[in-house]
């Protein structure tokens, strides 16, 4: 029996990115359908949430997220650009965001197609991965065809549906609250939240409890 999951992904939440490898990589060779609910970052959702948090908060994530990338060997470098605009010295966000409702939007879309985990991946190395413009030439229509997918096709789905698309990423949030969690990334597995990266093992763990098969 196919077992059913959803993964709450963020494409500007760097612990989002140091998951979305092994979840896809687990997805293809396992016997379990993972479907992408992309939903925007805590910079969209509480732009105030920078201005609150602890002043070591960011010094650490900085600390963490490198030492995990290096762990796993997954490529690693700062976002050039960052999805979010935001003025680094005052860690003031921007009330436009192009970058990130693009790029979330377009996730969507493909999760639609049910193609939303490969993407996302795709994607989000070009992000983190250290690409410069990421956001620029074909970099991302590359990602779009790596995930089987055409881009020109999705932007014109972002462009006229970018409501009904917005409104579908606010599902996923509300969905995501429903299940017990408010972060990302959070996997959710008959209604149970496994939150963050380090916690995929824990996840596959009880899967195999529920029957998880090779595929």
């Amino acid at each position: 029996m196919t077992l059913a999951a959803d993964l709450y992904f963020s494409f500007r939440s760097p612990y989002s990115y140091l998951a979305i490898g092994r979840y896809r990589e687990l997805a293809e060779s396992r016997d379990v359908a993972i479907t992408l609910r992309p939903v925007y970052p805590l910079a969209v959702r509480q732009p105030d949430f920078f201005e609150r948090s602890h002043p070591n908060w960011l010094r650490y994530t900085m600390l963490d997220m490198f030492r995990v990338a290096q762990f796993h060997d997954i490529p690693f470098g700062p976002p050039r650009p960052d999805p979010i605009v935001q003025d680094i010295v005052t860690r003031q966000i921007a009330t436009d965001q192009p970058r990130i409702r693009c790029i979330t939007r377009l996730g969507q879309a493909a999760a639609n197609q049910g193609k939303g985990l490969a993407f996302a991946h795709e994607a989000a190395k070009l992000i983190w991965g250290g690409a410069v413009g990421w956001n620029e030439g074909d970099h991302l229509a590359g990602a779009a065809e790596r995930s089987g997918l055409d881009l020109a096709e999705l932007d014109a789905e972002v462009l006229d549906r970018a409501d009904e698309l917005d409104a579908e990423i606010d599902q996923n949030q509300s969905a995501l609250e429903a299940a017990g969690h408010w972060g990302v990334p959070t996997l959710v597995l008959e209604g149970e939240p496994f939150f963050g990266q380090d916690r995929i093992a824990m996840a596959i763990w009880r899967m195999e409890q529920k029957g998880l098969a090779q595929k």
